[in-house]
């Protein structure tokens, strides 16, 4: 059995990890929760300029029209005055901090798709994952301590939310980093700020500001037809033409003939 290592680059996804945790539950504590969300959302407009760097995953020219839709869409998150209420404090700065939030989200990605890419640690994303926890949980300590006091409900709550929502949830996560560009899976969680104002207004009754709701929604969108747009060309890719194929030989992809790859992972 191959001993899991701690790399630089392990250390590096940890960090940025606890980060990502950090910063959103304090945005989440100052602004509307639809905000934190959208704003987090924007994670794909990062990916599409650190990936090619960092991932060498190609920035094809038809991704500018969804890199200018989602900076509309943060715009519009961020351009109007929502009034402080009971659960949104300070919706400036917890804006502000939703948008780090969504570079270290980005960067969380990174590191995951990066240190998943390696076969020979296929538990490693885990292990960054479960460190960043640890370091996040290390950094708020000091602020938690001591305990307050909570019914038996919130404190199975919180149970629900370290196993279920954190736990279980980054288990499926690293495993599908293994296999899925970095941008995919960026694209793949844009299920939770669709659902996510639903269930805070439903529940909690907090309503988001109109603009964003216009911004949480062109995002949204923007990242939905991109997702189906790039299905539709993978799906392309590996159904060849008949005019690429020669009778007894093995089948040619579009770059073999000349067209332009459309990228995917090296």
């Amino acid at each position: 059995m191959r001993l899991l290592v701690l790399s630089p680059a392990m250390l590096a996804t940890g960090i940025v990890y606890a980060a990502t945790v950090t910063l959103f539950v304090l945005s989440t504590k100052l602004t509307t929760a639809a905000n934190a969300i959208f704003l987090q959302a924007t994670a794909p407009l990062y990916l599409l300029l650190l990936a090619p760097l960092v991932l060498h995953e190609r920035f094809r020219p038809r991704d500018v029209a969804f890199l200018l839709s989602v900076a509309a869409g943060l715009i519009l998150c961020v351009i109007g005055q929502p009034q402080p209420t009971t659960t949104a404090p300070d919706p400036i700065k917890g804006n502000l901090l939703a948008v780090v939030c969504s570079i270290t989200w980005a960067l969380t990605l990174l590191g995951l798709r990066y240190i998943q890419r390696d076969q020979t640690q296929t538990t490693a994303g885990l292990s960054a994952v479960t460190l960043g926890n640890l370091l996040a949980s290390l950094a708020a300590w000091p602020f938690a301590w001591p305990l307050p006091v909570a019914s038996a409900v919130e404190w199975a709550t919180l149970v629900y939310l370290g196993v279920c929502q954190i736990g279980v949830a980054y288990v499926f996560l690293t495993a599908a980093m293994r296999v899925l560009p970095a941008l995919e899976v960026s694209l793949l969680l844009l299920i939770e700020p669709v659902l996510n104002p639903i269930w805070t207004w439903l529940i909690r009754s907090e309503r988001p500001g109109t603009y964003a709701i216009i911004g949480g929604a062109v995002i949204v969108a923007a990242t939905a037809i991109k997702s189906v747009f790039e299905a539709r060309v993978q799906e392309s890719d590996r159904d060849p033409s008949p005019q690429t194929q020669v009778p007894g030989s093995t089948t040619w992809s579009r770059s073999d003939v000349g067209y332009p790859d459309d990228g995917g992972t090296p």
